[in-house]
Order: C-alpha cells, then structure tokens, then sequence
C-alpha cells in the first residue's frame, strides 16, 4: 500500500505540496464519513453505472447533485464549436455537480468511467437537511473546498509544469486518489484514453505517449504485458524525485 504522502498536485513548493498531501490523504475518511451521514439523514436514490453512461449532460437544469459511492467518472466540458474537453475526474466519496450551483444548470457532462455507484439527493432536500445538522453542512461545505483547491492545483500544474513532469504529477494524482480511499495504488489501470490524458492536461497525444515510453524506459513506471493502461509504479519516491528535479530544470533522457 502507498504509504508515502499523496501529492494532488506536484508542481508546488514542498510546504504546499505537504498541504496538498494532507488533503487527499485525508479524502478516504471525509468520504465514508459523509456517505454514512447522508445515508442516515437522506433517502439517496441509488444508481449502478457503467463506462459509458451519461448521469447528466450540459445546459439540464439543476435538481439533483450526485455522490460517487464507487467507480470513477470524468467531466467533460463542450465547446462553441463541438470539441470535447476533459475538466475533471471525480473518485468515490466526490460529489457530481457542485458547479451548477452556481447558475442552476450543469456546466458539463459527467460520464461514468467504470462500473460502480451513484447516490443521488435532491439539491432542496440537501438543503434543508444541512440545516437541520450542522455535520452534515460541515461535510458539504469541506467537499466544495477540496474540489476548489483540486482545480487550483490542476491549473497551477498545467501553467508551470513541463510536459513529462505533468504526466508524472497525474500518475502521481491518480495513485493518490486511491490510496487515500484504500485501494491498491503501486498498479493502476488508468480508464482515460492518452488522447484523454493530453486532452485534460493540456497536450498532444503523442507527448503523452512519448512521455510515459520514457518513463518506462527509465523504470519509473512499468506497463501491464495485457494492457498498457495497466501501470505498476515501482517506487514513488523516484517520482517524486524526478518531478523535483524538472522543477530545478533537470530533463529526463
């Protein structure tokens, strides 16, 4: 089991990645405690999902948000002209749907990556149960901010972090998000496509795919003989150690 700290986000000053580590190790918790909690004060309607399946689509009206009791979904947001952009990957114990909040209607898509299950409450229902426990706001409202530093830490990678360092901090992000809900994180299967992965992180393709031949090149990471989403990460302190040495601009050969 990974025991090392979890980095969300690699691309930082020790003392925030420290901080950064403490928040996603800590996500495994927050997130059994806060499905006990809605399970207890709430009547979710519960939802098996597959890869594939669409829980909701941009421009619908907000009436529900949706907890991820397992599996894992990605957010895909559509641009004037049709092109897909992946915003966001949500673990168990993430809520889906925060952002329409804000306009009442949900900015993006949310598609199941793999099968597993999706609680679902009413946005009102939720509100009035958070008044009535004060736990239970606590919960909400310490969910909304991971999610609003998660998405500071994804931009601060993709605006500071050169290409290989941020295909390493994702490997490093993914392996963290599991570890911290338990789950075997030394080998990952990773359910985005590369395009998917340069797609979220703001590369091409093919940058993706040369970055990881690298790092396998280099036994830093592995692939699966069967599959090459499959990825066995031998050791995580060479990760780490070779994302700390991009950021002092040492290149990987």
């Amino acid at each position: 089991m990974y025991t090392q700290t979890a980095h969300t986000s690699a691309g930082h000053s020790p003392a925030r990645r420290q901080a950064s580590g403490d928040l996603t190790r800590g996500c495994g918790q927050r997130a059994t405690e806060l499905l006990q909690l809605i399970a207890a004060v709430l009547e979710p309607k519960r939802r098996v999902v597959h890869a594939g399946d669409v829980l909701y689509r941009a421009g619908e009206p907000l009436t529900n948000l949706h907890l991820l009791n397992s599996g894992l979904f990605k957010l895909i947001s559509l641009s004037a002209d049709g092109r897909e952009q992946v915003v966001g990957l949500r673990f168990r114990g993430d809520w889906l749907g925060f952002s329409a909040i804000a306009e009442g209607h949900y900015a993006c898509e949310a598609i199941a990556m793999d099968t597993g299950e999706v609680w679902t409450v009413r946005y009102e229902a939720l509100l009035q149960a958070c008044s009535r426990h004060p736990k239970l706001m606590a919960l909400v409202h310490e969910a909304m901010s991971h999610e609003i530093v998660r998405d500071r830490d994804t931009l601060i990678a993709l605006c500071t972090l050169p290409a290989d360092a941020r295909v390493v901090a994702f490997l490093q992000y993914w392996a963290a998000s599991l570890a911290a809900r338990g789950l075997r994180s030394d080998q990952i299967s990773l359910r985005l496509t590369r395009a998917e992965i340069g797609n979220y992180l703001g590369l091409t393709l093919e940058t993706v795919s040369r970055v990881l031949s690298k790092l396998a090149r280099a036994r830093l990471i592995a692939f699966n003989e069967k599959s090459r989403r499959d990825i066995c990460i031998p050791d995580f302190h060479a990760l780490d150690a070779f994302v700390q040495r991009r950021e002092a601009g040492v290149g990987l050969h």
